[in-house]
């Protein structure tokens, strides 16, 4: 394992540098990109670092409607203000964007809580729009094919060296990446993170999110559903354009085994005893696709090091129950732009005091959000009867609490 190394003296003089930029990003999602875009919109050059493509990944199909992709995103308002500033959120094929006008989250047992919120109440056009994975970086990678300071470079690298003036991002083949800052967008597990010796607490909640679409009989009028179950963990459908919605389910890691070695066919029956009277037979949508990703809490000791800063799910990961792991990640780009712009004229990119009030910045939200999200897990996953009426209690008196919902929906939403 390579561990980041400071010297005292630039090492450019004996090293093959082949990009120098203001700022370095190591990344290929959107997150990255999004960061890529706005830095370089701000006026800072900027190298995009990505891996080399996978052997195995699959070629965007031609001909006929694109499949849906299983991998969706619930943005939030703190995304769409980024997005469109960027001219990205424009960009999107809207034909494939849907608005989430209001949720029904329902409590677990027979006489479960519920608690609603609705954009009418919110005083909010949405609550959020449900985005695709591929409709977003393609909207992304065609800004960046016309972004003025933004170079991609394909390259697995191998080490991090940081000095007195710069950072320098060592790649496999010999060639050096040098800037001012380098950010690490590299996902949760970061290999910035990791090269900067940045320990983290780790806790995994022996879930996997199985994420598949379905068709549904009934018209879900653009409301997103979660049902907080005990044993089969916690389901949400949440709209698609059309009679068309999006499974995020935190499945147990058992059950997820057990849906996996099933058909969508299946799933859609085992989905029907939570949702057929919402929104009536599900029927999986074609091709058949469904895949089931690692849940687990991943909170780093710090999102800075010298001259390096951490964003997106490199600085924190989240449980998916409240969808907001990747608004987070746009919270972070918002900070960082805004600790830089504020920055006095004497201070580099990477100046110690920038980052720290970048990681000051960023603490209250992200904290907020880690305890939110955990805390629901563990409190939904007891399985004793006392907690479950409690929990549903809970539920129904928040429901009727119409100033604490203003507030709680607010934050979500990103205002």
């Amino acid at each position: 394992m390579f561990i980041m190394s400071t010297q005292t003296t630039s090492p450019a003089h004996h090293r093959n540098v082949a990009r120098r930029s203001d700022i370095c990003i190591v990344g290929n999602g959107a997150i990255a990109k999004t960061a890529a875009l706005g830095l370089s919109q701000a006026g800072h050059s900027v190298t995009l670092l990505v891996p080399p493509a996978r052997p195995d990944a699959a070629e965007a199909p031609t001909g006929g409607e694109k499949p849906w992709d299983v991998r969706v995103y619930a943005l939030n308002h703190t995304a769409h203000t980024l997005l469109s500033s960027l001219k990205v959120w424009g960009a999107l094929d809207m034909a494939r964007v849907a608005p989430v006008d209001a949720m029904d989250v329902q409590g677990d047992g027979e006489h479960g809580g519920h608690l609603g919120f609705d954009a009418f109440g919110a005083h909010a056009g949405s609550l959020a729009w449900i985005v695709e994975d591929s409709n977003l970086n393609q909207a992304l990678d065609a800004a960046l094919r016309f972004a003025q300071n933004v170079e991609t470079v394909t390259g697995r690298a191998c080490r991090i060296v940081s000095s007195a003036e710069d950072v320098e991002v060592e790649l496999e083949d010999g060639k050096v990446l040098a800037a001012q800052l380098l950010v690490g967008a590299d996902g949760r597990d970061s290999w910035v993170r990791g090269q900067c010796d940045i320990g983290i607490d780790y806790r995994s909640y022996h879930q996997r999110a199985i994420v598949a679409n379905f068709s549904c009989e009934k018209p879900h009028h653009n409301v997103a559903y979660q049902w907080f179950t005990c044993k089969d963990g916690i389901i949400a459908l949440l709209p698609l354009p059309g009679n068309k919605v999006s499974l995020v389910w935190s499945a147990p890691d058992t059950l997820a085994d057990t849906i996996m070695n099933e058909s969508l066919g299946e799933l859609a029956i085992r989905l029907g005893e939570y949702s057929e009277n919402k929104l009536g037979l599900l029927k999986p949508l074609q091709p058949e696709d469904v895949k089931a990703i690692p849940l687990a809490l991943v909170r780093p000791h710090a999102i800075t090091a010298p001259r390096v800063a951490l964003i997106g799910d490199a600085a924190h990961a989240v449980h998916p129950l409240a969808g907001h792991g990747m608004n987070l990640g746009f919270g972070d780009i918002n900070a960082l732009l805004d600790t830089i712009a504020a920055r006095d004229a004497h201070q580099g990119l990477g100046d110690e005091r920038v980052l720290a009030r970048y990681a000051r910045a960023r603490k209250e939200d992200v904290l907020l959000m880690q305890l939110a999200t955990d805390g629901l897990e563990r409190l939904f996953g007891a399985n004793l009867e006392p907690v479950r009426v409690v929990r549903n209690l809970g539920l129904n008196l928040l429901d009727k609490l119409p100033l604490v919902k203003r507030r709680l929906i607010a934050h979500a939403m990103g205002r």
